[in-house]
């Protein structure tokens, strides 16, 4: 059975009759506490839940900590659920996966993060109502958990949400650089999925369609947000999660992750740093580096096809209006302004950057050394 997909305004209205199909007992809602309010989330959801009997787990700070989802876990297993309700970004999310799946197996969540055990099906079927359009995590079977400053995947097919309630009404009280940062995370899934070299037909028309309605959309979601420019970012971020379900992301994702964990740059935004130059990088691929089966030729050409919807004829126009876009939408490009100031704060990112699945999902093989020179430019050297 495929996932239940609603993807409209008013969509989180619909849980009512999801929750009547299904009958649960009891719910396990995993809440982000400030979105969960915020957002009109919890008015919509706190009448309808008082019919049944939910356990509510907020405890947790952004970017999915073991530590929050092992009391998470805790917490599940001492008051079991026939459901869980996740609602929030995609910390949120993603900690609801989690704990649903961790809730089902029988060694410690160590076991698993570090891949000495294989993960069984998840505990219960799962509900992801995401309050922000960036992630899409509520199409996505993986979920990222931190233990200490390293980053983690966990893939498990059944722990994609059984269904998922994008509603483009609960991103009106985004603030503006999560919407920013977000929104450049959406397009920047659009873009890795569609130059990975796992990318097919199916994945590159979710991909080509979330590259232009983020192309399309960000910048007013952000500044000057209208119903339209909502539901386009909603139905970008989502296109974008399904397309990474079945490609993964690639360099610029697997190098934003210690500019996050070391240097505090919000996901999306440290994402957003490298995606131009890398996109220029891929684009001088040579038959020597290629990493793609289909070839340097292949490549180059996926490369001018995104130029293409971005409005521009190549690689170096389209790192100018990516940089123009990080620019409209308020997210800084210094990395002297965001903390990553020395030479020894590049080999930090450098030596926590590599995660080999993602680097080697990258049309171009990507060099310690090729990084080191991308960076260097980036911070001016």
């Amino acid at each position: 059975m495929g996932q239940l997909v609603i993807l409209e305004f008013g969509a989180l209205r619909q849980i009512e009759s999801i929750l009547r199909h299904r009958s649960p007992r009891r719910i396990f809602l995993v809440a982000d506490r400030t979105a969960y309010v915020a957002t009109g989330a919890e008015k919509v959801l706190a009448p309808i839940l008082e019919a049944y009997e939910v356990t509510r787990f907020t405890e947790f700070e952004p970017n999915p900590k073991k530590g929050d989802v092992d009391r998470g876990v805790e917490l599940f297993r001492a008051n079991p659920a026939d459901l869980i309700v996740a609602v929030g970004g995609g910390t949120a999310i993603d900690v609801g996966k989690l704990i649903n799946v961790f809730a089902a197996q029988e060694h410690a969540s160590a076991e698993y993060i570090e891949g000495r055990q294989n993960l069984r099906a998840p505990a219960c079927p799962l509900v992801a109502v995401p309050t922000t359009a960036g992630t899409g995590s509520e199409a996505t079977h993986f979920a990222v958990i931190y233990v200490d400053k390293t980053k983690y995947s966990m893939v498990q097919p059944q722990m994609q949400p059984e269904v998922a309630l994008v509603d483009p009404e609960l991103l009106k009280a985004a603030p503006t650089r999560l919407m920013a940062s977000t929104g450049m995370d959406a397009l920047a899934q659009g873009i890795e999925s569609y130059w990975s070299i796992y990318s097919t037909d199916e994945s590159r028309r979710f991909a080509a369609e979330a590259i232009n309605l983020a192309w399309e959309h960000v910048a007013a979601a952000t500044n000057q947000p209208t119903p339209a420019a909502l539901f386009g970012m909603a139905r970008a971020a989502h296109l974008a999660g399904r397309a990474i379900n079945l490609t993964k992301t690639t360099a610029p994702h697997a190098i934003s992750y210690p500019i996050t964990s070391f240097f505090g740059v919000p996901h999306g935004h440290a994402v957003a740093l490298t995606l131009p130059a890398v996109l220029f990088f891929n684009s001088q691929v040579t038959d020597d580096d290629v990493l793609d089966p289909r070839g340097a030729g292949f490549v180059r050409k996926t490369i001018e096809e995104i130029a293409w919807m971005l409005g521009v004829e190549n690689a170096g126009d389209s790192v100018q209006v990516l940089d123009e876009l990080m620019d409209r939408v308020g997210l800084s490009r210094n990395f002297e302004t965001l903390g990553i100031r020395t030479h020894d704060d590049i080999e930090l990112i450098i030596a926590n950057g590599f995660n080999p699945q993602r680097v080697n999902n990258n049309p171009r093989r990507l060099t310690e050394a090729a990084l080191r020179t991308i960076l260097g430019e980036l911070r001016g050297e």
